[in-house]
């Protein structure tokens, strides 16, 4: 099936509401070129190099979303152009974004990533982490970032009652920081969902999912 297909498959079944991030990360620019073609203007890369070559040959209005693990001393790498990023997991990188926004005379939307997961090997914030950077820091801390809400992976397991139960978890937690810690009217993002479990994700009121194999096919290591 085409990738042309596959993006038509999956928006078919999306509530309105819902965006496709296309994970790209490990496919060539011919490929997500395909995607593009085929109306998609929202992709996702997790690894910094690899995401500035494909801007570099791709079309400019692309909206990049950074999905994977960001070190500190790359954010300057993807500053001038990333429209988000959405692994933002500690209160240090979140503070080196701003710094490299304001470089570049950007805003830049952010996600914090939260961790739900059993697995150790996922990252994010606590709840409680996030809970207190959320009450006690006024905005006007980062005037580069904008915190648009929320993202989290859910333990990768065949257990779907597991799945679901992170999944609710986290968007109760999304909406307790929407309505008592008054992060501001650009907080609507709830980030979670991928090609294995996004209707569970979809049902428990994610507003974004990120889908890579589902949309590319296997991905070329």
């Amino acid at each position: 099936m085409s990738v042309a297909q596959n993006i038509a498959d999956i928006r078919s079944v999306l509530p309105a509401g819902v965006t496709l991030v296309a994970v790209s990360k490990f496919h060539l620019p011919q490929t997500i070129r395909e995607a593009f073609d085929a109306g998609q203007r929202i992709f996702g890369e997790s690894r910094v190099q690899e995401l500035m070559v494909k801007q570099s040959l791709l079309p400019p209005d692309i909206e990049w979303h950074f999905i994977g693990t960001l070190q500190t001393n790359k954010v300057k790498n993807i500053a001038p152009f990333v429209h988000t990023i959405q692994s933002v997991d500690t209160v240090r990188l979140l503070k080196e974004i701003d710094r490299q926004a304001a470089g570049c005379h950007r805003r830049i939307r952010v996600l914090l990533e939260i961790h739900i997961a059993e697995e150790a090997s996922k990252h994010g914030f606590a709840m409680e982490e996030c809970r207190a950077l959320l009450r006690d820091e006024p905005a006007s801390a980062y005037p580069n970032v904008c915190i648009a809400g929320l993202m989290g992976m859910a333990t990768f397991t065949d257990d779907t009652t597991q799945v679901q139960r992170e999944f609710q978890r986290l968007h109760a937690f999304f909406e307790e920081m929407k309505n008592n810690c008054s992060p501001g009217d650009s907080f609507t993002e709830l980030s979670m969902g991928m090609s294995g479990d996004y209707p569970i994700a979809v049902a428990c009121g994610s507003t974004m999912v990120r889908i890579g194999t589902a949309v590319f096919g296997t991905r070329n290591y």
